[in-house]
């Protein structure tokens, strides 16, 4: 297993996230091998593959949780078979599982109107820096570990665009709204500076995005930030991902392309840019009924 994470990490390029994230799931796997006593890795069967999955199935885990166990098997015994560590492999043909589809949570454009305007006249730094986190969250479309890692050199305002490194640290180029532009600006020149280690030195890293000790930000504070945000004007239960939901069904909305918008959310598959299809088509059907002459007549 040891030898299968360093494979990830180095020959794939699997962030530390994902690498901890395959090390709880094969932990758990090989615990369920040893319960049976399975005396080697060829001595495991599709049989046994397909039990643990049910195991999990009764567990209550969700659908994208048990996916997520599945591949982390599946790669790890197909790295086993080529480096003629196993002679099998037994996860190669498990059956699909029909996952429920869970439309994304999205916010109205006026609701995100009112969860960014109420930084408006606030000039301390840590307004500032939620301010940016929130335009740019919204503005851009990003991922929470892609806000996280975002350096000073990925800014370019002169082309009002970022590099941004994705999953798999893939890189892409996003756009800066206007919005978006303004709030990191004034958070680069008026906020960051502020953001220092204790003994007031400047900060040492090249992270856009600072705690208030001024280290890079963790994704955990990023979600208590979203979440307070919302409360602090009435919506329970935001979180940053919501944010990223909102700019694609707005951008489809808007007229963007299905391509477009998966380049620009950084999607290897286009299905999964798709859902965001379902979403504006249930928008439009709530429009209808109220904006329709006929649509509510009996």
């Amino acid at each position: 297993m040891r030898e299968y994470l360093a494979y990830i990490s180095v020959e794939k390029g699997s962030s530390p996230h994902t690498i901890e994230s395959y090390r709880r799931n094969l932990d758990a796997y090989l615990g369920y091998l040893d319960a049976l006593d399975v005396p080697t890795i060829d001595a495991v069967t599709k049989a046994m593959i397909v039990d643990y999955v049910a195991i999990l199935r009764t567990g209550g885990y969700a659908s994208a949780s048990i996916e997520q166990k599945i591949a982390s098997i599946k790669g790890f015994h197909k790295f086993l078979l080529s480096e003629g560590l196993s002679k099998t492999h037994p996860a190669s043909k498990l059956p699909q599982l029909k996952r429920p589809q869970i439309l994304p949570e999205v916010l109205t454009i006026e609701k995100v109107d009112l969860l960014l305007d109420q930084y408006a006249g606030r000039d301390d730094p840590v307004s500032l820096r939620d301010h940016a986190i929130l335009e740019v969250l919204y503005g851009c479309g990003l991922r929470v570990s892609e806000l996280c890692s975002l350096t000073v050199l990925d800014v370019a305002f002169d082309q009002e665009a970022m590099r941004v490194f994705g999953k798999g640290s893939k890189e892409r180029v996003v756009p800066l709204g206007s919005a978006a532009i303004a709030a990191l600006h004034e958070y680069l020149e008026a906020g960051r500076p502020q953001l220092k280690p204790k003994r007031g030195l400047p900060p040492t890293t090249s992270n856009v995005f600072l705690s208030t000790r001024g280290r890079p930000l963790s994704r955990e504070v990023v979600f208590r930030m979203v979440r307070a945000a919302g409360e602090a004007v009435g919506m329970d239960d935001i979180h940053p991902h919501m944010l990223r939901h909102s700019y694609a069904t707005h951008m489809l909305e808007g007229g963007a392309d299905l391509r477009s918008l998966q380049e620009l959310l950084g999607h290897s598959d286009l299905s999964t840019t798709q859902i965001y299809t379902h979403v504006d088509l249930s928008y439009m059907k709530e429009e209808y009924l109220l904006k329709h002459p006929r649509a509510r007549k009996r």
